[in-house]
């Protein structure tokens, strides 16, 4: 194993850690933004007896293992679900510093880590309340000004494509949600789309929103069998749609042109212009 090799290792293991750490505040904000309720003022406490959890069990992934998942003051059960958090931002921070190879490229891989605990956020939030917070979407969109000024180098996008990409899909989903009096379309899914629009490009966000709608489409199929309603939380997909956007989109939107002759068509009208 030469010196890089160990260099890497040790970069990769930190990741990891750090990526455990920053899923365990994930959880926090998960809970308490649909209560508005401070992220920092109050510790964290058991759910059922009210007890503040000890320094010792707020290790990440470990402490839940190592309580058999039950509250040490009243043995009531934790949900696995904390852990789940924890470990997903995790290896997916780890994945994103594969996948960018972030010893070389850093402010890729920084502000795709930063995107997708973001996407976390919504995932959750968004199936438990139907709710996604604007403080989010927000934060979404200060990580795509980022990435106009660091980042336009290794992703090839321009400026306008930034723009556009703001408007190309939120606009039409404000109509939808204006039209349907948000009946069929929340205006949280507006802001996120938006502001991920900002980060991802046109490109991208058209790739997100087609990824989102055809997950939102099975996944209602599914749910409406299940549960027998015709509601349910369109933010989850379309964040899985944005994340695998950030990592495929060129090749999705590539292929997608390819296939279906949409590039050549548009070569074509250029060239008429």
């Amino acid at each position: 194993m030469t010196q890089y090799d160990v260099y890497s290792l040790v970069i990769y293991v930190f990741v990891f850690i750090f990526g455990a750490c920053i899923g365990s505040f994930l959880n926090v904000c998960i809970y308490r933004l649909p209560l508005n309720e401070s992220l920092i003022k109050r510790n964290s406490h058991c759910m059922t007896c009210g007890t503040e959890i000890r320094k010792r069990d707020l290790i990440p992934i470990i402490s839940w293992c190592c309580l058999k998942g039950k509250c040490h003051a009243c043995g009531a059960k934790i949900s696995p679900r904390y852990t789940v958090v924890e470990a997903l931002n995790a290896l997916l921070y780890l994945f994103v510093f594969w996948h960018f190879d972030g010893i070389v490229q850093l402010w890729p891989a920084i502000l795709t880590c930063l995107l997708f605990s973001a996407l976390i956020v919504v995932f959750f939030m968004d199936w438990d309340t139907q709710l996604i917070n604007s403080f989010v979407c927000l934060f979404i969109a200060l990580l795509g000004v980022a990435a106009i000024f660091l980042t336009d180098d290794y992703f090839g996008l321009t400026l306008s494509s930034h723009i556009i990409g703001a408007f190309c899909v939120s606009v039409p989903l404000l109509l939808i949600a204006l039209i349907s009096k948000e009946r069929a379309m929340g205006m949280g899914d507006v802001y996120l789309m938006a502001a991920a629009g900002l980060f991802l490009g046109t490109q991208g966000v058209l790739v997100a929103l087609g990824i989102g709608l055809i997950g939102g489409a099975i996944g209602g199929l599914i749910l409406k069998k299940i549960n027998g309603g015709s509601q349910f939380a369109f933010g989850p997909f379309l964040s899985v749609g944005i994340a695998v956007a950030v990592l495929y989109g060129d090749i999705i939107g590539n292929w997608y042109m390819e296939f279906t002759g949409l590039r050549e068509l548009l070569e074509d009208a250029v060239q008429i212009i």
